[in-house]
């Protein structure tokens, strides 16, 4: 039986004395946008944008400045990151043949909560998590088993979720439009945008 990881988060939520601090990984505005409206009650957020599996360059910096956009206007903390595409293609090098949503992806999803997790480590917050859990196109019981063990490994609290679950990921397109914020048609790295399979 899968697990709910929407209950899940809530479980979460509802057992805390507090608000706490939470670093939240986001690949893009449109995609952070419904996870900042559904936790910013419950957390006190920072936004880390670490994608190095994003290409070419300009769109890396395109999704960016659009992020940063957004978190201004809402008054949301932001972390900066370096691009580090080098790693991410390192990394990845003998996976070019792997279809997309497998091994590949899971390399990439565990580069950059691994560098959340970090970052959240470094900087004293109570937790991390992703925004990568809003889009249908990716396997939410993958990412939170990535994030948790990852969490579990370096001795930080991995916050759970499925946030297209209660209709995130419309939500996520309604604030999109409702800001005018650049949606883009492939996930980040060039496999994805060879098969231009989905748009975000």
């Amino acid at each position: 039986m899968k697990t709910n990881y929407d209950n899940k988060m809530m479980e979460i939520i509802n057992s805390l004395d507090s608000k706490k601090t939470l670093l939240l990984h986001s690949c893009c505005g449109p995609c952070s946008s419904a996870c900042i409206e559904r936790l910013k009650d419950y957390f006190d957020i920072t936004v880390v944008y670490y994608n190095p599996n994003i290409e070419p360059k300009d769109e890396y910096e395109h999704r960016k400045s659009e992020q940063i956009r957004l978190l201004n206007e809402w008054s949301i903390k932001y972390i900066d990151s370096d691009y580090e595409n080098d790693l991410y293609k390192r990394l990845t090098k003998d996976l070019a043949l792997e279809k997309e949503g497998g091994i590949r992806c899971s390399v990439c999803f565990g580069i950059r909560l691994k560098y959340t997790a970090k970052k959240a480590l470094e900087n004293g917050f109570d937790y991390f998590t992703t925004t990568l859990t809003v889009s249908p196109h990716k396997n939410s019981e993958l990412i939170n088993k990535i994030g948790g063990s990852i969490g579990e490994s370096l001795g930080i609290k991995y916050l759970y979720s499925d946030f297209k679950k209660k209709e995130g990921y419309k939500r996520s397109i309604e604030l999109a439009n409702t800001y005018n914020l650049y949606r883009q048609n492939y996930c980040g790295c060039l496999y994805s945008k060879e098969g231009n399979i989905y748009e975000e």
